[in-house]
């Protein structure tokens, strides 16, 4: 009896194990496409496959899934790669590939539940092919990425070995491909800001790959300033910092959705008033604590009210410290609406009217099936890659996930961002943000790149481009065209600077 149910259990973990990892022998596919930008034609080569990663012993680890558009009859030693990722941790690249500036994009509601299939897939008229060659990546065991042989989630599960894997496969990508005289580009939404902070310094000082530009889409480098610990006086780290540097997001979604008292204005007029609101007189009163005069702390409380349109008494009972997803909760309390984390111009309903957190996301519940049905039907069919895997669009990895970096937390990789632009000084860095995003706040994004310490031409190297949109930008077409038309002028200055 030992024997057969040990052998029926050796079967069953390799039966797992066959259908975890990549078809044995399944094919790059190689496609040509044309697509029309700004009146003109431009022919490209699309390409979807893997590239295998080792250990120091040659063994394979990882098989990652990348799909690359290549404009046809350019020069490689002029012509730029841009290499693309969501984040996470444990997401995949699909929402940058169907959403943003590839080729093909999916059309899904604008602030509101995109319709039942089907979807729309439409050529991309903002798309950057005309610029740059696009390299969208999956992490390690998300899409068709697979960890395989020697490779264990611990090679890969984590801040440090996050980036070690990154920066293999753009190793490999550059030499598989005759790219290493390219000009280079990191493109990372989400965790992969902290991911780009990190692979654009590891690149560079440990393997000696220079990168011309790096963009950050929605950035959180620091996560002292955004841990979920943070929202409390008496955090170690941010401490009341979450507070001011949340509000003006805070201040836009209620603009957004006409909540705040008095007559409206416009969210020009209003952001930089709540900004300054924010870092002097909101800040110095949270430091202060139980020394805050009553005077004091009833004009922060009308402010506070002003900015955000929350209950005079519900600002009063929490100590003038308001968590984003109490916010989100508590704005529509009555009607039990809650806003959107990724972007608040989404709304749902809550089942339980009582409780602080959302019950999900209203963002995932309007966009996912639009981009997850689009973005295997666009693989598998109209590039032709042949897999029985399931396509993972995001894994739970953050109970495994190490979240030190270089042995510290939380993690801080600014000063990588720091590092990498002392030692190119032609490195150019775009830091992209969406109004109405509550994941990762554009007031903190820019407090956090504000304090690199770098000399003054230094940090005239960042640009920065604000958008009424949320986390995913490109979720909002107007905001898309925007961001397109900045990363295209960006990128000419890039490359003309690097000379």
């Amino acid at each position: 009896m030992f024997s057969i149910v040990t052998t029926l259990a050796a079967a069953v973990v390799a039966a797992a194990a066959a259908a975890a990892a990549p078809a044995a022998g399944t094919p790059d596919s190689v496609t040509q496409h044309v697509i029309a930008l700004a009146g003109k034609s431009y022919a490209y080569t699309a390409r979807a496959g893997t590239i295998a990663l080792q250990n120091d012993k040659d063994q394979p680890t990882a098989q990652i899934f990348y799909t690359a558009f290549t404009l046809d009859g350019t020069d490689p030693r002029t012509r730029p790669v841009t290499f693309l990722y969501n984040g996470g941790p444990g997401s995949s690249t699909i929402w940058l590939r169907m959403g943003s500036f590839g080729p093909m994009r999916v059309q899904v509601g604008d602030g509101v539940p995109t319709p039942g299939a089907p979807f729309n897939l439409v050529e991309n008229q903002y798309s950057l092919l005309d610029r740059t060659d696009l390299v969208f990546i999956d992490a390690p065991g998300t899409g068709f990425s697979r960890i395989v042989g020697a490779g264990t989630p611990k090679d890969f599960y984590g801040v440090d070995p996050d980036v070690a894997a990154f920066g293999q496969f753009i190793n490999r990508y550059l030499t598989t491909f005759g790219r290493w005289n390219s000009p280079k580009f990191l493109f990372g939404e989400s965790y992969g800001t902290p991911r780009s902070a990190m692979l654009v310094n590891y690149l560079q000082q440990r393997q000696g790959i220079g990168i011309n530009g790096v963009v950050l889409l929605s950035s959180v480098l620091d996560f002292g300033l955004d841990w979920d610990v943070n929202f409390t006086p008496t955090a170690i780290g941010g401490g009341d910092w979450a507070f001011p540097l949340y509000l003006p997001t805070e201040a836009a979604a209620a603009w957004y959705h006409h909540a705040l008292p008095g007559p409206q204005t416009t969210l020009a007029e209003l952001l930089p008033r709540v900004e300054t609101f924010a870092m002097n007189e909101y800040l110095n009163a949270l430091a202060q604590g139980a020394s805050l005069s009553p005077a004091t702390y009833d004009d922060v409380v009308s402010k506070l009210h002003d900015y955000t349109g929350l209950p005079v008494r519900y600002i009063r009972e929490s100590n003038l410290r308001i968590p984003y997803w109490r916010y989100a909760t508590e704005l529509f309390r009555d009607s039990g609406v809650m806003l959107g984390r990724y972007d608040a111009r989404y709304t749902s309903y809550m089942l339980d009217r009582l409780q602080e957190r959302p019950d999900f996301d209203p963002v995932d519940s309007a966009i996912d099936a639009a981009f997850v049905a689009s973005g295997n039907a666009y693989l598998r069919q109209a590039l032709g890659y042949r897999t029985g895997l399931i396509y993972l669009p995001e894994i739970n990895v953050f109970r495994q996930w190490d979240w030190k970096h270089n042995g510290a937390l939380p993690a801080n990789t600014a000063q990588d961002l720091a590092s990498a632009m002392a030692y190119n000084p032609n490195l150019r860095v775009f830091s992209g943000n969406g109004y109405y995003d509550f994941a990762t706040p554009f007031w903190a994004t820019v407090y956090t790149l504000n304090h690199l310490t770098l000399s003054p031409q230094l940090q005239s190297h960042i640009s920065y481009g604000f958008y009424e949109s949320g986390h995913m930008v490109y979720l909002h077409t107007p905001a898309l065209a925007q961001f397109h038309d900045d990363l295209e002028r960006w990128y000419v200055q890039t490359l003309q600077a690097g000379r």
